[in-house]
């Protein structure tokens, strides 16, 4: 029996999952190391510092995290790959989402329940759920293949009812270049 092309992209961005654990799951154990951390910070250098200094770190982590499931894509990335791992964000329930779209150029859907909103506010860290979670998505994207942009224009983490995602892939737009590869991997390893 022939492989079709979903069949082969499905092993393609199943090779990038294994071993990985939930997004969730990750995202609570990250949480419960950085707060204290942040707490620190924000005593010592006030909120709005050390609220940028997170934003910052986990900015530099997402994308670097975006380049790594990249490098462990067989034959390289696409939109449709990218769709793919959406199984490792809504893992353990912690997504209910509506897609509206998914071709090889766009992706879109609605976040109708985010447990990782709920998480954070059980946490008592509600006030920076979005830095630990939300901002990371449009640069893990930019990380994971720079011709992946997303367009969204609001969170439920932040009171909205749903969050908006729209992935687009621009064909035109240049891949990553070597010296954006992570550290150790060539394009060919991808």
């Amino acid at each position: 029996m022939e492989k079709t092309d979903t069949q082969d992209i499905e092993t393609t961005s199943r090779a990038a999952m294994d071993g990985e654990i939930g997004i969730l799951a990750r995202r609570r154990i990250e949480a419960g190391i950085i707060a204290p951390i942040y707490e620190a910070m924000r005593e010592e250098i006030g909120e709005e510092r050390a609220q940028a200094i997170l934003d910052k770190a986990i900015t530099k982590a997402a994308i670097e995290a975006g380049r790594t499931f990249a490098a462990k894509t067989p034959g390289g990335t696409s939109l449709r790959t990218f769709q793919e791992l959406q199984d490792l964000w809504t893992q353990d329930d912690a997504l209910v989402i509506e897609v509206t779209k998914a071709t090889d150029e766009e992706f879109h859907y609605n976040v109708k329940r985010c447990r990782y909103a709920e998480t954070y506010r059980e946490m008592g860290l509600g006030h920076i759920g979005h830095l630990l979670s939300c901002n990371r998505d449009g640069v893990f994207c930019t990380g994971y293949d720079p011709r992946i942009t997303l367009e969204r224009t609001q969170t439920v983490m932040q009171g909205a009812t749903h969050c908006d995602f729209r992935y687009t892939l621009n064909k035109t737009a240049p891949e990553q270049s070597e010296a954006e590869q992570p550290e150790g991997v060539s394009r060919n390893e991808r």
